[in-house]
């Protein structure tokens, strides 16, 4: 099952820093972001992850729920929660299969080198289990903004 706008978001059952296992499904009744990035630590998926954690509180006013997304290990994303203090949750997809579930499971190209890895990509997913908007290839500067701007506008 692919992720297809219009379309019931294709659910999943992952690991969670929070300690718990974590399913799409069970946060039915609430608006979710889901977004994938490639690695804990790094410049791109810091600031994402800190934009994020600044807007959180206005998140969480819509009724909306954060869930970042890599195939990093539990125990790293724990240290990136500690390190910039992040209020949700990471989820552990180290073997890649909600990645390719939404397609951002890619070939990517970084110095001449090839290698599988994700595409930066948020998702938004209604209190119905629906995907209603998705980004892709995100570019980091401004997104978080327009990610809360859609909900604001769409689902509050």
């Amino acid at each position: 099952m692919t992720a297809v706008v219009g379309e019931l978001a294709p659910d999943f059952t992952l690991a969670g820093s929070n300690g718990e296992i974590v399913k799409l499904s069970n946060y039915r009744g609430k608006n979710v972001v889901l977004y994938f990035y490639p690695k804990d630590m790094t410049p791109g998926c810091t600031t994402e992850a800190c934009d994020f954690r600044d807007q959180y509180e206005s998140f969480s006013g819509l009724n909306a729920v954060i869930l970042g997304v890599s195939p990093d290990p539990l125990n790293r994303h724990e240290k990136f929660i500690e390190k910039y203090d992040l209020p949700f949750v990471l989820l552990a997809d180290e073997d890649h299969q909600v990645a390719e579930a939404y397609d951002v499971w890619k070939l990517k190209k970084n110095f001449g080198k090839e290698y599988m890895g994700i595409e930066r990509a948020t998702f938004i997913i209604n209190k119905e289990g629906k995907l209603v908007k998705e980004w892709r290839k995100v570019k980091v500067k401004g997104h978080v903004e327009e990610a809360l701007q859609f909900i604001e506008d769409n689902l509050s």
